[in-house]
């Protein structure tokens, strides 16, 4: 499976990009699907998660309130909805996916990479 983010690029200090990610199989809908990003010189980092079935969440504290992960079945897409962004969120942002029930913050739960999109967040 290839997986792609998208939706990257250059925001204001406050703005509310959408990220999202797409599977080049449209079998989205069967993985748990999570978003990573890893900041310039610091080592990538979870920052949230949504289960396969009943859509449930798991959400880095560092973001919590201000990001929110949903699941579009119809389109097989997992969108980020960022918000209220900080200089300190830029970041390659990256999707993976897991084929278990495992939506948590480590990177070998997850078995499917994409490429990552880069935020930018200027203050």
């Amino acid at each position: 499976v290839q997986l792609q983010a998208s939706g990257g690029g250059l925001v204001q200090a406050g703005g509310s990009p959408r990220l999202a990610c797409s599977a080049s199989d449209r079998t989205l809908n069967n993985y748990a699907i999570g978003w990573f990003r890893q900041s310039p010189g610091k080592e990538r980092e979870f920052v949230t998660a949504i289960w396969r079935g009943d859509g449930s969440t798991n959400y880095a504290e560092s973001v919590k309130g201000r990001f929110a992960i949903s699941r579009d079945a119809a389109n097989n897409m997992v969108s980020l909805q960022m918000n209220n962004l900080k200089p300190e969120d830029t970041a390659v942002y990256y999707c993976a996916a897991s084929k278990t029930f495992y939506t948590g913050p480590s990177e070998t739960g997850y078995i499917y990479w994409g490429r990552g999109t880069l935020v930018t967040v200027s203050s």
